[in-house]
């Protein structure tokens, strides 16, 4: 995998043309499509289920990143990988038995990651950076797009960073939440891997031509 990635999330995307808007990414220069799933408990909103899932499995031709923002992430994440889940991210604050639920999602043969909250301090990931293969810093609180980037995160980076590097861990860092044409460079520049961007890229003029300009 390189870096500098983009993954746009499906989440801005007009649910009435799914198909074409997958077909749009497929053929843009973005590397990853994001899925963001919420279960109206863990965070104050209802997203996409496995109907959808099975949407985006049939037409996506990318890396397919699937961000559970749901309680008991552990019971669902076998299916969401059968429904093309190439990666699967679970919330710490979500998991009772955090590292028994990132095994499980490497053992069906995805990748692994695991989310923080903007609350939450990145020395909780101590004992489990070594055995996950990406953390995602939320850079909004997570629930709906549209929000207001918190600028801590950039802080946030730059303590991931040291924990990845001091425990010889080869995740990446992917940040969600805010993410724009102003601060994109910037968060790359600050040691992220994958940005995710919603709304900057779907209610964009041309988002193709917005992805290009992402990745710069």
């Amino acid at each position: 995998m390189k870096t500098k990635l983009i993954a746009p999330s499906l989440l801005s995307a007009d649910f009435g043309n799914l198909q074409r808007d997958i077909e749009m990414l497929n053929n843009s220069q973005a590397d990853w499509l994001h899925v963001d799933v919420m279960d109206g408990r863990f965070v104050p909103n209802i997203s996409f289920g496995f109907p959808v899932m099975k949407t985006i499995q049939q037409h996506a031709k990318k890396f397919v990143d699937v961000h559970l923002m749901i309680l008991e992430p552990e019971k669902y994440v076998e299916e969401f990988i059968d429904y093309g889940a190439d990666l699967v991210s679970v919330h710490y604050e979500a998991c009772v038995h955090l590292y028994r639920t990132i095994n499980l999602i490497q053992s069906k043969g995805a990748k692994a990651g695991v989310v923080l909250n903007p609350s939450t301090p990145v020395l909780m990931l101590e004992d489990i950076i070594a055995d996950v293969d990406l953390v995602l810093l939320m850079s909004v609180n997570p629930g709906f797009g549209g929000q207001k980037f918190i600028e801590n995160t950039y802080k946030k980076i730059a303590e991931t960073k040291d924990l990845i590097l001091s425990n010889n861990s080869t995740a990446f860092i992917q940040i969600d939440g805010g993410v724009n044409l102003d601060n994109a460079s910037k968060l790359f520049d600050a040691g992220a891997d994958v940005l995710v961007a919603g709304n900057a890229v779907f209610s964009s003029e041309s988002p193709e031509k917005t992805i290009e300009l992402l990745k710069v």
